[in-house]
């Protein structure tokens, strides 16, 4: 789920205490012109001085087209500009091929997608579910959606629902629960086979976030006004810890590690939060982690690394054992992928890649080994909201505020040309961790390409361990406390 950035125009507006607002569609009229009363018809015009025009009009066109032929343009091109006449056509087709066609090309690249159209609004989140054969999606028109990952059919609209936008939702790992997070400050629990409502829950402040814990037993959620966060018991609705003043400003989004046992937090305040569930405590805070708003995080498969997002229109990767970011070698490109501020982040379940979505409306595909982006698709007519990655790494979903998701088929991704012609540029090669046995990307100019046997994850995991060895006790024992103040 994305949160807003600030100066969002709307009609109507859902304002908290805090000052947030979630933006709605804007209906503007067209403006009408009217015919004055003495105004000559067509239809009154001999029927041989209509033909003559139109015959005339017709052979000047053809003229133009043959004499003004527009330049080739490589399908391959991603940031190329279309002529404006052209540009149209194309958009006038494709409107038309969408929507009776599965797996038309985007004009300007080699990915086979999908457009899901059913929401009335902003798409906020969306997700897989059901070993990839079912899609989750939560939208701003009050609406929580399963579709079909086959056809892009509508499976089940949720009954009772809330009254108000949805900003997030989340599903169990085995597919059996979903919670959703709405602006009318309700968590709401279904079934997903049956579609039957499990539980509902409200709070005192707005709801900016809700998440599943990997083992099913929690849901954690992000609070507007208090700036905290709640854990509840994913069972019987009860609450299990309430955080208030987590942080300084709204939370924006939290997520489980994989073990279900930390819950990390970001927020407008621009800092990042890990809380342990077991002992009651904080146990990292980084302070100044970007120069704006934090809109999203998630973690590795590992859970040793954690991705935020941000308005500032970069991504970050940190080491949660001791905050540290990875402002040195391949992972400082991770700043230069976006236009505009990034509203999401989502790693591949081996880590082997990262997606981001985009206020600039494209979807960025990262190489997380050497941090340099291998792809951006771009089709989406406003902001990308959310995005997802199927758990065999062919798909990738993505939300956006013009009302539709766009399934991407990648499964084919490395035999671009665009893509195969990027790696040879940068000069990289792919080899096998000894490790993990994830393959990783290098440079094959790097002076110590030979000698490099192990993905980043690994050698970040290795030194680590030897910095916890060579330590001494009192360090070792401040380093759950750690905090960050400015980037250097």
């Amino acid at each position: 789920m994305a949160s807003q950035p600030p100066c969002v125009p709307s009609s109507l507006k859902y304002l908290n205490e805090g000052g947030k607002t979630a933006p709605q569609e804007c209906s503007v009229q067209p403006s009408l012109v009217v015919a004055a009363d003495d105004a000559h018809h067509p239809s009154k015009l001999p029927w041989a001085a209509l033909v003559t025009a139109f015959g005339r009009s017709r052979q000047t066109k053809l003229e133009i087209q043959r004499d003004q032929k527009p330049a080739p343009i490589s399908p391959l091109a991603m940031d190329q500009e279309l002529p404006k006449k052209l540009s149209k056509k194309l958009s006038k087709k494709l409107s038309i091929s969408e929507k009776k066609f599965w797996g038309d090309h985007e004009p300007l690249s080699k990915i086979p997608f999908q457009i899901l159209s059913g929401h009335r609004h902003i798409v906020s989140s969306c997700l897989f579910c059901v070993d990839d054969t079912k899609l989750l999606s939560g939208s701003y028109d009050s609406t929580v959606k399963l579709w079909d990952a086959v056809d892009g059919s509508i499976v089940r609209d949720f009954e009772h629902g809330p009254k108000a936008p949805v900003l997030e939702c989340s599903v169990t790992a085995d597919s059996r629960r979903i919670v959703a997070a709405a602006y009318d400050k309700t968590v709401r629990t279904w079934d997903l086979e049956t579609g039957k409502l499990l539980w509902k829950i409200s709070h005192e402040s707005i709801i900016s976030s809700c998440k599943f814990s990997p083992d099913g037993k929690y849901v954690a959620s992000g609070l507007d006004v208090d700036h905290g966060i709640c854990i509840t018991d994913a069972k019987d609705a009860t609450t299990v810890s309430h955080i208030r003043d987590h942080h300084k400003k709204p939370v924006t989004a939290c997520c489980f590690d994989p073990d279900s046992q930390k819950v990390a937090s970001v927020s407008l305040d621009k800092s990042i939060k890990i809380w342990d569930v077991t002992s009651q405590a904080t146990v990292l805070t980084i302070t100044q982690a970007h120069s704006n708003a934090i809109s999203n995080c998630c973690f590795t498969f590992s859970g040793h690394f954690l991705c935020s997002s941000s308005w500032d229109k970069t991504l970050k990767i940190w080491n949660v054992h001791t905050g540290e970011f990875r402002n040195r070698g391949a992972c400082v490109t991770l700043m230069q992928g976006h236009e505009g501020s990034v509203s999401s982040c989502h790693f591949a379940r081996d880590t082997s890649f990262l997606v981001s979505g985009g206020f600039d409306k494209t979807v960025a595909i990262w190489d997380v080994g050497e941090g340099y982006r291998k792809l951006s698709l771009k089709g989406h007519d406003d902001w990308v909201m959310d995005v997802a990655i199927s758990n065999d790494k062919k798909w990738i979903l993505s939300a956006s505020k013009d009302t539709t998701m766009r399934l991407w088929n990648i499964e084919e991704i490395d035999n671009i040309p665009l893509v195969m012609q990027h790696k040879k540029a940068l000069g990289l090669k792919v080899k096998q961790c000894e490790e993990c046995d994830r393959p990783f990307s290098n440079y094959e100019s790097d002076i110590f390409s030979e000698i490099v046997t192990k993905c980043v994850f690994c050698r970040m995991d290795a030194q680590h361990l030897s910095a916890e060895t060579s330590s001494s006790p009192e360090k070792e024992s401040s380093a759950s406390g750690y905090s960050l103040g400015e980037d250097d």
